[in-house]
């Protein structure tokens, strides 16, 4: 796992600022630790960090072919490139190194644009070829691994595995967006496309861009989706025998290291099963990491505990304080951007506990997403059944009164939380899915929000991110809201949050519930199979019978609670009034200032539970804290954003 950088002048034959770009490289310098290295000619510079994983001595990059024409910088790990450079050597390319990264090079001079097609793994890349005058950026196709660039005047294009190493370069705007603000506070994190800022962009997972010498940049093309079409027809007992072998042989390829490799273990179903799978392929006791909470009701260690006894694997925890809350300050400079998932804390701790072991871990991550595990699937396809009993018009009426007569019940278990459902059934499916993922639905927004900002939108609302994927999305209602959030909540937030946390502790993370061809293979499962008689990963759990204990695969799902409500009310209760009311914000001119004041007085007072609003808040502010702004104040580039100004 490393870093990559770069500089590109299309538009002209500039040269490279090679200690700007060395400054660029060494922000990324927690991602690889191990070695560094820089290349730069007259229009182009690469650089790189890296984390020794495979080929521990000849990995050095850039990495160069046979005559010193094609360059690459990579980050991640190409899983079948064992079996891609016999292929290649055998027509005619010479391989100098054991890497993965060496058949980035050659797989590009066969291959072209193509050889993303031909590459089973996790990355983010560049490829610089003097010969075709041409730069081609990369990124697998789930979006397991960052890649960001931007567009600077007079014909530059930067590049970099995290924004911070864009962010150095002192040419680049910082015009934030309100769109990317509006999008932020539905979401949380700001989705594929966007970054906060106008210039600068994310390359779509299963995207490339191709950027030729004295030509404009055009848009990313797509090189693979996701089809959830139905291809197997076969009973369960065969299918979850299947599920299994798949399963196996997904985590024996990401076990590919020449170094110790060991594993997140939750106690959870996802990251329980890897473990299993890791222990059938490891001859040595494989090195797991679990943190528990003092609180029985949020701690799986004794579930995980179950688990290392069972596999025999070599087993750390550490308690996690419940008041743990000094990373607060530390994480938007972790992500660069606002980014909400308050679970980011809990698993900063867990990847530093696992860095004391070993460099390299699997983790479960994408089980909930690839096999439906998530209670809101089974709610969208209760209200789902709802809406096709009645016409969208008679819906709207129906429902949209009764939800503005219900009480808003937060303190309440979810089937008395009517409320919510109810103003579900008066939208349209993407609308209702959108009701139940956002943090500021369209009514909050409109009070949240200042008159000014909401003119600066000019009508946009973060809503259409769903819809843009849903033109693409298949018609089965399961299997639609699963294609939602492959492109949005999982490489968003779940893989980005996992990216950042571990990469600032240089570990590396490997998801092989994610493995590609493992992913397509579960999306051509009957959806049945997947959600059945309100159980999630139905057939995932059914598959996993003989290797897992029932407590483990039909227990309620945990996950890393973070206790926000107490938090505000408590510890951090004149921290988040200083956030909210401060003058950072304030002076944005974005929000509605009483809106801010009733939210702060109705949580504090325990008369309702505004954490989740103050805890996106609370990002957003400590973003401006952290991220330098070389040209202008936060403050200043805030106003520029809500005139609009591009």
């Amino acid at each position: 796992m490393c870093g990559i950088v770069g500089i590109f002048h299309y538009a002209n034959a500039g040269s490279v600022d090679r200690d700007l770009l060395h400054r660029m490289n060494e922000s990324l310098f927690h991602r690889g630790p191990d070695d560094g290295g820089l290349y730069v000619e007259p229009r182009v510079g690469l650089g790189h960090r890296r984390l020794s994983i495979i080929d521990l001595s000849g990995g050095h990059q850039p990495l160069f072919n046979e005559d010193g024409s094609v360059a690459v910088v990579f980050n991640g790990e190409i899983y079948n490139y064992q079996e891609l450079a016999p292929e290649l050597a055998a027509r005619g390319h010479r391989f100098r190194t054991r890497t993965d990264t060496e058949v980035i090079v050659h797989g590009w001079e066969e291959w072209g644009e193509a050889c993303v097609e031909r590459f089973r793994g996790m990355f983010g890349f560049a490829v610089w070829d003097s010969n075709r005058r041409t730069l081609f950026l990369a990124r697998d196709r789930i979006g397991i691994k960052p890649l960001y660039y931007a567009i600077l005047p007079e014909g530059r294009l930067l590049f970099g595995s995290e924004l911070k190493a864009l962010l150095v370069h002192p040419d680049l705007p910082r015009t934030i967006i309100p769109e990317a603000v509006e999008e932020y506070f539905a979401y949380g994190y700001i989705p594929e496309p966007r970054t906060l800022y106008r210039h600068a962009f994310k390359l779509p997972p299963g995207h490339t861009l191709a950027i030729k010498a004295d030509c404009p940049v055009g848009e990313p093309r797509r090189y693979w989706d996701l089809d959830f079409s139905e291809r197997r027809s076969a009973g369960q007992s065969v299918a979850d025998g299947e599920l299994r072998e798949r399963l196996r042989e997904a985590v024996g390829s990401h076990l590919v290291s020449d170094v110790p490799v060991g594993a997140f273990l939750s106690g959870g179903v996802d990251s329980s099963a890897v473990v299993a799978m890791m222990a059938g392929e490891s001859r040595r006791p494989i090195h797991t990491a679990s943190i528990s909470f003092g609180e029985a009701e949020f701690d799986e260690s004794r579930y995980a505990a179950e688990v290392a006894r069972r596999y025999g694997t070599d087993h750390r925890v550490r308690q996690v304080d419940p008041d743990d809350f000094s990373l607060v300050e530390c994480l938007a400079g972790l992500y660069d951007e606002p980014f909400a998932d308050s679970s980011a804390m809990p698993t900063y701790r867990v990847c530093q506990l696992a860095r004391q072991g070993v460099k390299v871990v699997l983790s479960g991550d994408g089980g909930d997403e690839t096999f439906a595990g998530y209670r809101r699937y089974l709610w969208y396809l209760r209200e789902e059944r709802v809406r096709g009993l009645l016409p969208l018009s008679l819906r709207r009426s129906l429902f949209g009164v009764l939800s503005r007569l219900y009480p808003k019940l937060d303190w309440a278990p979810r089937v008395l939380r009517a409320k919510a459902t109810l103003q579900a059934l008066a939208q349209d499916p993407v609308e209702g899915y959108f009701h139940s993922v956002s943090i500021v639905n369209a009514a909050q927004s409109y009070a949240l929000f200042s008159h000014e900002f909401r003119r600066a939108l000019g009508g946009y609302r973060a809503i259409e991110v769903l819809r843009r994927h849903a033109r693409q999305a298949p018609a089965h209602p399961l299997s639609r809201v699963q294609y939602l959030d492959f492109k949005t909540y999982l490489p968003g937030d779940i893989l980005t949050k996992v990216d950042r946390a571990s990469m600032a502790h240089a570990l590396e993370v490997r998801v092989p519930i994610l493995d590609h061809e493992f992913v397509e293979w579960a999306a051509g499962l009957p959806p049945s199979l997947k959600l059945q008689n309100g159980e999630g990963k139905y057939l995932f759990k059914q598959a996993l019978q003989p290797l897992l204990s029932n407590d483990i695969l039909y227990r309620r799902k945990m996950g890393f609670a973070v206790p926000l409500a107490a938090w505000f009310r408590g510890p951090l209760r004149e921290r988040a009034r200083e956030a909210l009311l401060g003058e950072r914000l304030a002076d944005t001119g974005w929000f509605n200032r009483r809106y801010l004041e009733r939210i702060v007085a109705e949580h504090t007072a325990g008369r309702r539970d505004h954490s989740a609003l103050m805890w996106t808040l609370l990002m957003l502010e400590q973003t401006y804290r952290n991220v330098e702004q070389p040209t202008n104040s936060a403050v200043d580039n805030a106003r520029v954003a809500v005139g609009g100004d591009g």
